[in-house]
């Protein structure tokens, strides 16, 4: 199945203005983990600190980012390419790095389920309707710099980008330059921001169908 990127929400429609990030409020990390089977198993606020100690110091929506580009991207492996790039040599006898390990490990597995699936059913990482506008912003903010930060990372060589995924990691890239400073928490950012959300999980679906969906049903694959 395919959907068409709507890219109504993609272009400005969160009153910002054009630059590099500016200082947001800090996200409450356990908000982030509204899917169920996560909660059930990943203590939030523990990966967080687990995370900022990491090689990349991501946050949590940044680190499901880049989990994404690179499974979109058709890394070879992406889930250890990933702990490689977010995390430090691991300690001998460090139950809470185990701790974290496991946490990013299942969250992996959930995502590549959700990529899997039939029904276009990627969760992105964020927190969840309650939390003040901003904080959402900011989150979606560092998903989607996660995401580009991982296409950096890739060998595209052998597998040219197409010119609907270029055109989306165009509008990727205008997403990071929105100065989300002082977003007025208003129903006209609400509904912005829904939409930008929905056309960046869509889109990242709709690259993974091309990269590795796509090629894997291919006789010639």
């Amino acid at each position: 199945m395919r959907r068409t990127v709507n890219r109504k929400g993609a272009h400005g429609i969160i009153r910002g203005r054009p630059g590099g990030r500016s200082p947001g409020p800090v996200p409450d990390f356990t908000a982030l983990f509204h899917r169920e089977e996560v909660a059930t198993n990943i203590d939030a606020d523990r990966l967080a600190v687990y995370l900022a100690e990491g090689a990349l110091c991501a946050t949590p929506s940044e680190a499901h980012g880049i989990l994404c580009g690179l499974m979109c991207g058709g890394d070879a492996d992406p889930e250890s390419t990933w702990l490689q790039q977010l995390l430090s040599a691991p300690e001998a006898a460090d139950p809470q790095g185990d701790e974290g390990r496991e946490a990013l490990s299942e969250l992996a597995r959930l995502t590549r389920e959700e990529l899997e699936g039939s029904e276009f059913g990627l969760t992105l990482f964020l927190p969840d309707d309650t939390r003040p506008l901003a904080e959402r912003a900011m989150a979606l903010y560092d998903w989607v710099r996660g995401f580009l930060y991982a296409w950096g990372t890739i060998d595209l060589a052998g597998a040219p980008l197409s010119a609907e995924t270029n055109e989306i990691l165009r509008d990727f890239t205008d997403v990071t330059r929105m100065d989300l400073d002082g977003l007025d928490d208003d129903e006209q950012n609400e509904e912005a921001l829904t939409e930008v959300s929905e056309f960046i999980r869509v889109a990242a679906m709709t690259i993974y169908q091309e990269r590795v969906v796509a090629p894997a049903r291919s006789p010639e694959s």
